[in-house]
C-alpha cells in the first residue's frame, strides 16, 4: 500500500477510534461538546446525525492522515504533536460555532470558545487521534 494511502487509512481508523471514545470524553470532562457533532448538525438533525458525524469525522481523519504523511509525518510522537497543534490552532474558530451552531442556538451547548471543559475534551480527543494515527501510519520514509 502506498504510504499516503496508508496515512489516509490510519487517519480514518484513528478518527473512528476517537469517535468511539467521545461519549467517555464527554462524561469525563462534563461537557456536551462533541467534535463529531460540531459539523454533523449542519448536515442533518435527528436519528441520522450520529451516522453523519462518524462519516464526516472519518473523512476528515483520512484527509488529515494523508496530509500528515504527505508532509513527512511519521510515528506516534509526530502524530500527537500534529493533532494537538491542529486542535490548538483551530480552536479559536469555535467562536463561529458559538454564533451559528444549532446546538448553541437551541441551548443544548454552552458557549464553546470559552469553555475549559470543551477545550480539554477536544484536546484529549485529538491526543487519542494523534497517537492512533502515528501508531497505525507509516513508520519511515520508503527509499
Amino acid at each position: 500500500m502506498d504510504e499516503r494511502a496508508r496515512g489516509a487509512a490510519a487517519g480514518a481508523a484513528a478518527a473512528v477510534f476517537w469517535a468511539a471514545a467521545e461519549p467517555a470524553l464527554k462524561r469525563a470532562f462534563r461537557t456536551p461538546y462533541s467534535d463529531t457533532e460540531a459539523i454533523s448538525a449542519f448536515v442533518t438533525r435527528g436519528p441520522l446525525q450520529p451516522l453523519a458525524g462518524i462519516a464526516i469525522h472519518t473523512a476528515n481523519g483520512a484527509a488529515f492522515g494523508y496530509l500528515f504523511v504527505r508532509l513527512g509525518g511519521r510515528g506516534v510522537r509526530q502524530g500527537l504533536v500534529a493533532a494537538l497543534a491542529e486542535n490548538t490552532l483551530l480552536w479559536p474558530l469555535t467562536g463561529i460555532l458559538d454564533r451559528i451552531h444549532p446546538d448553541r442556538r437551541d441551548g443544548g451547548w454552552p458557549p464553546i470558545l470559552t469553555s475549559p471543559r470543551a477545550f480539554a475534551s477536544a484536546t484529549a480527543g485529538h491526543a487519542l487521534f494523534g497517537v492512533a494515527l502515528g501508531a497505525l501510519g507509516p513508520r519511515r520514509i520508503a527509499p
